[in-house]
């Protein structure tokens, strides 16, 4: 009943809120001409996720070197440990996706095996949101490194063992689950500290090695996971690309995993863009629907992957996406989220916002939910997103 209580006074503060609404925020209407889409149960459950939402900056903090109590990780980048009214409040906000991003590399023995109370308390969360009857995306973050996992050739050998390695782990602690939980292989593969770190070139020799390693290491996550049988014999996997930018997802080098069960492969893609508005900084803090460019940076590769795979039937989640604040710029947000989603949906597609519980300072402010008090703090974004999510 306190659970029950808390989630209703978390909802009523958030429409405390809405006259602001119609004051000073306007929702725009648009009038999105929705694409064919294959009748499939992929893209039905697809579908279903409706709007997603990271638990960004938590389990995926990596290398607190500062902190004596590995447990401390879950708060070391946001600040406040996940309640389970957190949760709640998700679902009662009307998503039905949380994606749960996961550094492992720092709560590991000499072997590889994953500290009991991490994966106990990742278990933990991942049941509450089960248990609100919400997706839940599981995945490994922040490994990216030489010592763990790096696309080239050079560390390939172990790279394959430690995807499998985590995976074979990963795959029987959470066997239990249905199709709700879904698992992602990796995040964002890259070749950290180098100049085609965040620019992957079909020219370049060592981008195309990059990338036949990220679909190498992709394989090994579907077989290791398959191997286990049970529900992950026929679990969704997801699968990014490199960067999992999703113009490379659309490259011809990028290829989907080989798998025993029929079309259980999801693709894996983020986009925080235009780039100018939603990531960078300074950049620029104003998005029009009058302004074609800047829509057509949205619409762009939404539609690629659209016609590479989802017109095919192949599933697509954006597992990130977000735009930062800046400046007060709230109204802007707020067409910029609207026009986002609208096309997204329109073409099958399902979005999982970033929340790294960041609101205010230098950082990236993408802040939506309180985590400390379970709040919605931008209504107006929120309202936005769901209006365009059904």
């Amino acid at each position: 009943m306190k659970r029950i209580l808390s989630v209703l006074l978390t909802l009523a503060l958030c429409l405390l809120s809405f006259p602001s609404l119609g004051e000073e925020i306007v929702i725009p209407e648009l009038d999105i001409v929705a694409k064919e889409i294959p009748d499939n149960e992929a893209l039905g459950l697809i579908r279903d996720m409706k709007a997603g939402w990271n638990l960004g900056n938590t389990f995926d903090a990596s290398n607190c070197t500062w902190l004596r109590n590995k447990m401390d990780y879950e708060s070391a980048w946001c600040g406040v440990k996940t309640s389970r009214e957190l949760i709640s409040a998700l679902k009662a906000a009307g998503f039905n996706t949380v994606r749960v991003p996961v550094s492992w590399h720092n709560h590991l023995s000499p072997d590889w095996t994953i500290d009991v109370d991490w994966l106990d308390r990742v278990h933990e969360v991942v049941s509450w949101v089960y248990e609100e009857g919400m997706y839940v995306i599981l995945n490994i973050h922040h490994d990216d490194d030489p010592a763990y996992y790096y696309p080239d050739n050079a560390h390939l050998e172990n790279s394959e063992k430690y995807i499998q390695t985590i995976w074979s782990q990963l795959a029987a602690r959470f066997g239990d689950f249905d199709q709700h939980l879904i698992f992602e292989s990796i995040n964002e593969p890259r070749l950290t500290g180098t100049s085609h770190e965040w620019w992957w070139e079909a020219s370049s020799p060592e981008c195309q090695e990059a990338m036949a390693c990220i679909v190498r290491l992709n394989q090994v996550f579907v077989d290791t996971v398959r191997a286990t049988g049970g529900n992950n014999a026929n679990r969704y996997l997801m699968v990014p690309a490199y960067d999992a930018n999703p113009d490379y997802a659309c490259a011809a080098a990028f290829t989907l995993p080989e798998d025993s069960a029929e079309n259980r492969i999801i693709v894996s893609a983020h986009a925080y863009s235009p780039y100018d508005f939603a990531l960078q900084q300074p950049g620029i803090d104003t998005f029009s629907l009058d302004n074609n460019s800047q829509k057509a940076g949205v619409s762009g590769f939404l539609q690629n992957l659209y016609q590479r795979y989802v017109s095919q039937g192949v599933p697509v989640l954006m597992g990130e996406f977000g735009a930062m604040e800046k400046n007060g710029n709230l109204q802007s947000r707020v067409d910029w989220i609207s026009w986002y989603v609208a096309q997204a949906r329109a073409r099958g597609i399902t979005c999982c916002w970033w929340d790294n519980n960041l609101f205010e300072g230098n950082g990236e402010r993408f802040g939506l939910f309180n985590r400390a008090t379970a709040e919605c703090v931008n209504p107006e974004l929120l309202t936005a997103f769901m209006r365009y999510a059904e």
